[in-house]
């Protein structure tokens, strides 16, 4: 029988586009977020889709939020999206779109490419590995600008306010953004175990070497293989929220789904108990560094 930890408490908010629990800065100065959890497939959006609602659930970090049930349960400050990834990307800017995926644009419409974007996995995902495109027809304008201004702009005000509230409070303020991956492939020769967890900072502009080492080298004492920036070094969130010179640090957190779900991925696994504690003894760890006088001195 799993010992995993259920969530016990309501949301302290409950908005269209997060759940949040929690207060900024209550009990230290850690904020936690996980953008790709939302589950909220409405039946317009399935109906849109030329893919079942399965090919769908591939695009989120599956149940990446049951990771943070203790933490939620203490009393720690989380946000939550609701919405699936397929909808909107939180972790992408808003202008990360393709112009052919949307339809009535005005003609000063102007959008910002990027390697994720050409690859499909825009502020609106087009194509997946195996699946193809996505959708039967482009997204009208309106509605993208509505997925914007209802879910993208409150998510991210949202995160903002909640790490200068806690800012505030201790003079420094750590997010940490939580995301799941699939398995990492063996590298050729099998030198370097495959790491199981990645930790992303944007390559020292979006946190403290200090955190992401800290962070780091909890995980490899509990036996975990750990890479730092590679394959995953963090993306829009990070970029937007991270201002280590201002006090404010941001990590990314990418877990190996195999470590919590069970053997098709979409469910809880054994495997969720040890990592809900063991992300609940990195928090104790970062809140202990972050705690430490100077710190916030030193951050500046």
């Amino acid at each position: 029988m799993s010992n995993a930890v259920s969530l016990q408490v309501a949301p302290t908010q409950t908005h269209e586009a997060f759940l949040h629990y929690g207060a900024g800065g209550a009990l230290g100065p850690l904020v936690f977020a996980v953008p790709h959890a939302g589950r909220l497939y409405s039946p317009e959006l399935l109906d849109r889709a030329r893919v079942p609602g399965p090919v769908l659930a591939r695009l989120e970090d599956r149940l990446a939020d049951h990771l943070l049930h203790p933490l939620m349960n203490s009393g720690h400050c989380v946000l939550i999206a609701r919405q699936p990834r397929a909808l909107i990307d939180l972790n992408r800017d808003e202008r990360e779109v393709d112009p052919r995926s949307i339809s009535g644009a005005p003609w000063n419409f102007r959008s910002q490419s990027s390697a994720k974007l050409r690859g499909g996995l825009g502020l609106i995902p087009e194509r997946l590995a195996h699946a193809g495109n996505l959708w039967r027809a482009p997204l009208p304008y309106e509605q993208l600008r509505g997925h914007i201004d209802t879910i993208h702009r409150p998510y991210h005000a949202m995160l903002a306010t909640l790490l200068e509230t806690t800012r505030r409070r201790y003079g420094v303020a750590l997010l940490v953004d939580v995301h799941s991956m699939p398995p990492l492939r063996e590298a050729p020769g099998g030198a370097m175990p495959t790491p199981r967890i990645v930790i992303g900072d944007r390559f020292g502009r979006s946190a403290s070497d200090r955190l992401t080492d800290l962070c780091a080298d909890f995980l490899r004492r509990q036996q975990m293989a750990v890479a730092v920036n590679s394959p995953y070094a963090g993306n829009h969130i990070l970029e937007r929220h991270g201002r280590p010179a201002l006090g404010i640090h941001a990590i990314q957190i990418e877990i190996d789904r195999t470590l919590y779900l069970d053997d098709a991925l979409m469910a809880p696994g054994t495997g969720l108990p040890l990592m809900q504690r063991l992300l609940a003894s990195m928090a104790d760890a970062l809140s202990q560094e972050l705690s430490h006088r100077g710190f916030a001195h030193a951050a500046e």
